[in-house]
């Protein structure tokens, strides 16, 4: 099947598609959790962590701490959705919500895309600069290309399980490092537990916010969930899949959580402590140091560029999926809803960063733009679950509901918060 820009806007308005449900064939051997803990070791991750740790050394542990419980209950949640209706979350949006309301929340999420577009790109375009010298903007645009040439090839699939293994062994040697580093553990044991808002952090803690909780994470996950089209009359069946899928999704935030932490010890132990400043993604290689030595800067680059190119794809096909949701339709890559969806999340995001003239903090805003966005998201999804129309017996319990809202409320709080931080 030839594939043109021509062909996308022409093929827009046909209804005939009949979904293939294959869309997201590639992640068919892959735990929906374990996909979202990949993208704990993604680029706007890595900065958001390291600017925590290096800033405000173990003060902002906390916000690991809970936006990983946040994540465990909203990703259980939103998964619930996928397994009971066989619709991910775009599509009962649509299917589900007056039209305006639906297209304004789908809107945003593809915002939210963009943004998370952004520092993925960045990050890979940070790697080859440090790997070949080549300059940012240049670089995004080969990182763009290299995605848009796996994606609409489906050629990911044959680079995908290299890509995950080699940087999900990155963000354990950050975990293993803390056997190596002087690390506070009773500073850190009070900053995991005990929230903290030092002056001028509250960008930091948004973004950390922002690269744990991402909205497109949510879409993805309902996505991945529905594209697997279990049996949907056979409730034994349907129980057994909402078992499997807490126990993936509880494992995966687990090993997130260790991951995120173990960023800002690094962190807080190699720059806060010495009093380091910390302008520039590129500085994170010297918390590899002890494990990796002089090889520190050259295996961190090529790791940045991996989790710059799978959390891309991940972010693309986020975008194809809320698009694709518009039109009441799964993700598909061979449907130009989603095709198209996909290009609305990659080319802002590149025409942005070429308006960037401090990537480090280029990567941080975008961070923290997703916290802005999450609450449209958080709402919309309390809404579906909590319905008997839309999930029947297996809508929200009240106590869930009261955990769901409670979470909205904190991270709404959050916003307020920022709000008045930098007015």
């Amino acid at each position: 099947m030839k594939f043109s820009l021509f062909h996308i806007f022409k093929d827009l308005r046909r209804r005939d598609h009949k979904p293939a449900f294959g869309g997201l064939e590639i992640l068919k051997y892959i735990g929906p959790g374990l996909l979202v803990t990949v993208g704990f070791i993604d680029p706007g991750n890595w900065a958001s962590n390291l600017a925590a740790g290096a800033d405000y050394g173990y003060q902002l542990l906390w916000m690991v701490t809970l936006s990983t419980i946040m994540l465990i209950v909203l990703q259980h949640n939103v998964a619930h959705l996928g397994i009971a209706t066989g619709l991910c979350l775009s599509e009962a949006a649509t299917m589900h919500m007056p039209r305006w309301l639906s297209r304004s929340v789908l809107s945003s999420a593809i915002v939210a895309s963009v943004s998370t577009s952004l520092a993925e790109l960045l990050g890979g375009a940070i790697a080859l600069h440090m790997l070949f010298g080549i300059p940012i903007k240049i670089g995004a645009v080969i990182t763009l290309i290299t995605i848009l040439i796996l994606l609409f090839s489906n050629s990911y699939r044959k680079l995908e399980k290299w890509i995950i293994g080699f940087v999900s062994l990155i963000g354990l040697s950050f975990i293993y490092e803390l056997t190596l580093a002087d690390i506070s553990w009773s500073q850190a044991l009070v900053g995991w537990v005990k929230p903290s808002f030092p002056e001028g952090s509250m960008v930091v803690i948004m973004s950390v916010l922002g690269a744990v909780v991402m909205p497109h994470n949510l879409f993805l996950h309902s996505e991945i969930i529905q594209s697997r089209q279990w049996n949907l009359t056979d409730e034994s069946i349907k129980r057994k899949q909402l078992r499997f899928e807490f126990l993936d999704t509880l494992f995966s935030m687990i090993v997130g959580w260790a991951i995120n932490s173990a960023m800002i010890l690094m962190a807080a132990a190699t720059f806060f402590k010495h009093g380091i400043v910390v302008d520039e993604l590129q500085q994170a290689k010297n918390m590899l140091a002890p494990l990796l030595g002089n090889n520190a800067a050259v295996i961190f680059a090529v790791a940045l560029l991996m989790a710059g190119v799978a959390s891309t794809i991940t972010s693309a096909m986020a975008g194809g999926s809320i698009f694709a949701g518009f039109f009441g339709e799964p993700f598909d890559m061979k449907d130009n809803h989603s095709r198209l969806g996909v290009l609305i999340s990659l080319i802002p995001a590149v025409l942005v960063i070429f308006l960037i003239s401090d990537p480090f903090k280029g990567l941080i805003y975008s961070q923290m733009l997703l916290s802005i966005q999450l609450p449209i998201t958080i709402f919309t999804q309390i809404y579906l679950t909590s319905s008997r129309k839309v999930m029947g017996e297996y809508s929200n319990s009240s106590l869930l509901k009261i955990y769901l809202l409670l979470i909205g409320g904190v991270v709404t709080f959050l916003n307020i918060r920022l709000l008045m931080s930098i007015l």
